[in-house]
């Protein structure tokens, strides 16, 4: 049975699971869908459109479905879904889709922090951390397991690959891709999300490839073209296939890299022959 403050103003034809609480002053607006054992604290508003999953928890001020901030919303917007067992946390704004039949899309177990704003039409993924003051502008969509930093900016339709770590205040104007780290003062590529993907269970057999991948994209040379046939015909298994995967869709290029005086390239441990092949673009998976 669900548990409905006395001052929370519920539309009958909103659909409320069981085990649901709702809080003070909280509007649900009509053909909203809350699943079992959704916390709602006060003042919380869910727009029309809505689906939420089943356990999530939802901080005081946050709105969900809100229209979209684009001069060519008509009438009739599109929805909002989420996932299952998300934190989201105070004041934070997820706006619906654009058009009637559009979606935005957020998966199950993140956690989306004080302030942040995902904007109409974003497709975000599952277990990922969007901390305060995020700012992620239409058609934007982020993969599994990637950190996103407080004040980070991302402009509409970029992409942000899986495992990846974005710094502080970063401006994002192009395609992260996965498994790397931006830093946050130069919103430049500074090298793989080490920290991240050990934290993830990976490995150095998975390290030495993921490296070989990314010197292949950021220090060989190669043309954009040569780059992505590269990659298809060397990491066809493994994690890093998942750059070729990502890099081929890119329709905005990707964030470039940072090199400071005197830096040398990613050293791929000790072993002499990963070490060749990488230099020479022939890694063998």
């Amino acid at each position: 049975m669900a548990s409905i403050h006395p001052t929370a103003v519920i539309d009958p034809q909103a659909e409320i699971g069981a085990n649901v609480s709702i809080g003070p002053y909280c509007v649900v607006e009509s053909g909203v869908v809350i699943a079992e054992g959704c916390n709602l604290a006060s003042h919380v508003v869910v727009k029309q459109g809505t689906i939420l999953g089943r356990n999530n928890a939802v901080s005081e001020g946050t709105v969900l479905g809100g229209r979209p901030q684009h001069l060519r919303a008509g009438d009739r917007v599109g929805r909002l879904r989420i996932g299952d067992s998300n934190m989201i946390r105070e004041h934070v704004t997820i706006h619906c889709g654009l058009g009637r039949q559009d979606w935005t899309e957020v998966g199950s177990h993140n956690l989306i922090m004080v302030n942040a704003h995902i904007a109409h039409d974003c497709h975000i993924g599952n277990n990922l951390v969007l901390t305060n003051n995020v700012m992620i502008a239409g058609h934007v969509t982020i993969g599994d397991r990637a950190y996103v930093s407080g004040a980070v900016g991302i402009h509409q339709f970029c992409r942000i690959g899986q495992f990846a770590m974005v710094g502080g205040q970063a401006h994002l104007n192009r395609d992260v891709p996965p498994f790397v780290t931006v830093d946050g003062l130069s919103s430049h590529v500074v090298g793989l999300n080490t920290v991240g993907l050990r934290r993830n269970g990976f490995r150095d057999p998975e390290f030495q490839q993921l490296k070989a991948a990314y010197r292949i994209i950021y220090r060989s040379g190669l043309a954009w073209r040569e780059v992505i046939e590269t990659l298809q015909h060397t990491f066809y298994t493994g994690p890093a296939a998942a750059f070729y995967e990502f890099l081929s869709q890119s329709r905005r290029g990707i964030m470039q890299e940072r090199r400071g005086p005197g830096r040398g390239p990613i050293r791929l441990f000790n072993d002499p022959e990963v070490n060749e092949a990488a230099a020479s673009v022939r890694y063998a998976v």
